[in-house]
């Protein structure tokens, strides 16, 4: 199985450090607003990822954190994104983060994402922050501000790597605001004090003042608790390479003398019109939104699956129609073939070999979507081969392939078409096209093909 690394910038050999188990990070979301399908994208490939590693025989334990506080709404300054959110509804901090926590949960649930090992809350882990700041102040990391305690990024030779270079030149007032008392653009806030005169909703006490952790060590602090230093895999989007994931490094490494993670996977933007979507750019479309439009959430996941995870995606509601239309004759052939087990035979044995060199080939969807629909076409496998063959693929594409009941076609209708096989021997064809169309009008369709004849449900 190889995967590409986004610290070595190449596809690598995938070897677990601790045998047939996995550890998985995926950063989960902030939970002030609904997650779009721009985000939803991105957890989709981590889904295709975990069902991989699982589909080779990995125990995985996946980890997927919740911001419920910390993501301010421009780097290191600005309001926290949940409290924010909570002034504009009226309404309480925590009452903002628990409703959008359950709408992301119910919008993963519907696009068939397998829910984490484990949902890890930054607020459930401020004691596990705080011992993680203690750490690198006694290291010697971090620094005071007269807003924060700051991690100090000059101190490590190496910083930025994961982004490619061997430090990332950000401008002051660029990228990130340059907030008086930091020493270098690049050095981010590890804790933030609650500025005087304000009560916060979200804030506790630490060893430097009240106040609340920054976004970039909840990763670190929850991932070292429930899955070691280092473990597997991370995942995220793009976005986050070049800030939150390069920081949560350079804390690991400074904490803890270890990169966080091995391997470091990242799944590229949903674009529309040539623009990421995204908060900031104000141009979202939901899961609710393709609901309303008449769409299967599963037609949105059919799409991702047509492009790789490391590939821009541009999504048009055009793109996605065609994507229902194959997913809704997908599950038509599905219901034609016959879902009792046969045995392994060489040719089915072939297919699913084909299938795991793919897929183990980093993820790679689009040729084995493509290979599936070979398997349909095919006039050499059976109708049980083609059942068993869909069935497992779909262990990796998650389309509840297995779902799909085989059609029950009524007595009436399968006399009408015993009646027409008469007609048509007896060269009578008049009166077979007759029983073709009443059958039709009972809304099920007569095919002739080189197994006999096939019906479906119009």
């Amino acid at each position: 199985m190889k995967l590409y690394n986004t610290l070595s910038r190449k596809k690598e050999d995938f070897k677990p450090l601790k045998d047939k188990k996995v550890g998985l990070y995926t950063c989960g979301p902030t939970v002030y607003l609904f997650a779009h399908i721009g985000n939803l994208r991105t957890y989709i490939f981590e889904d295709i990822l975990k069902r991989v590693l699982e589909y080779n025989g990995y125990e995985v334990k996946h980890l997927m954190n919740i911001t419920d506080v910390g993501h301010l709404t421009e780097t290191d300054s600005g309001e926290d994104k949940v409290e924010a959110r909570a002034k504009k509804e009226r309404k309480k901090a925590w009452e903002i983060a628990g409703f959008y926590t359950q709408a992301f949960k119910k919008d993963i649930t519907k696009l068939n994402i397998k829910h984490p090992t484990l949902w890890a809350k930054a607020t459930d882990h401020i004691k596990e922050q705080i011992e993680l700041i203690e750490t690198l102040e006694k290291k010697g990391y971090i620094y005071r501000t007269e807003d924060g305690i700051y991690f100090d990024t000059s101190k490590l030779k190496d910083y930025g790597k994961l982004a490619g270079t061997k430090e990332r030149k950000l401008k002051a007032g660029s990228r990130v605001k340059m907030i008086e008392g930091k020493k270098n653009p690049t050095d981010f806030a590890l804790w933030k004090f609650t500025p005087p005169g304000v009560k916060r909703q979200m804030e506790w006490d630490s060893p430097w003042g009240k106040g609340f952790p920054g976004w970039h060590t909840e990763c670190v602090a929850m991932a070292a608790k429930h899955l070691g230093v280092p473990f597997d895999i991370h995942c995220g989007g793009i976005d986050h390479i070049p800030i939150h994931h390069t920081n949560e490094i350079a804390q690991s490494e400074a904490a803890f003398n270890e990169n966080l993670a091995v391997f470091w996977l990242h799944g590229e933007f949903l674009n529309l019109k040539e623009e990421r979507m995204g908060k900031s750019e104000g141009n979202l479309i939901l899961i609710e939104d393709l609901i309303e439009k008449g769409f299967n959430p599963l037609a949105f996941r059919y799409l991702v699956l047509t492009s790789h995870y490391r590939q821009g995606l541009n999504f048009t509601w055009q793109g996605l129609k065609s994507a229902q239309n194959s997913l809704n004759n997908l599950f038509e052939k599905l219901r034609e073939l016959n879902p009792e087990k046969g045995e392994i035979t060489p040719l089915l044995k072939d297919y699913k070999d084909k299938f795991l060199s793919l897929i183990n080939d980093d993820l790679n969807t689009p040729r084995s979507l493509a290979l599936t629909w070979e398997v349909v076409k095919s006039k050499k496998l059976s109708d049980k081969e083609k059942y068993q063959l869909l069935t497992d693929f779909d262990r990796i594409f998650g389309l509840n392939l297995d779902k799909v009941k085989k059609t029950e076609i009524p007595e009436n209708i399968k006399k009408l078409a015993q009646q027409r096989e008469k007609y048509r021997k007896n060269k009578e064809w008049q009166k077979a096209d007759q029983a073709r169309k009443e059958i039709e009008s009972l809304g099920y369709k007569i095919e002739d093909t080189a197994e006999g004849i096939k019906i479906r449900k119009i």
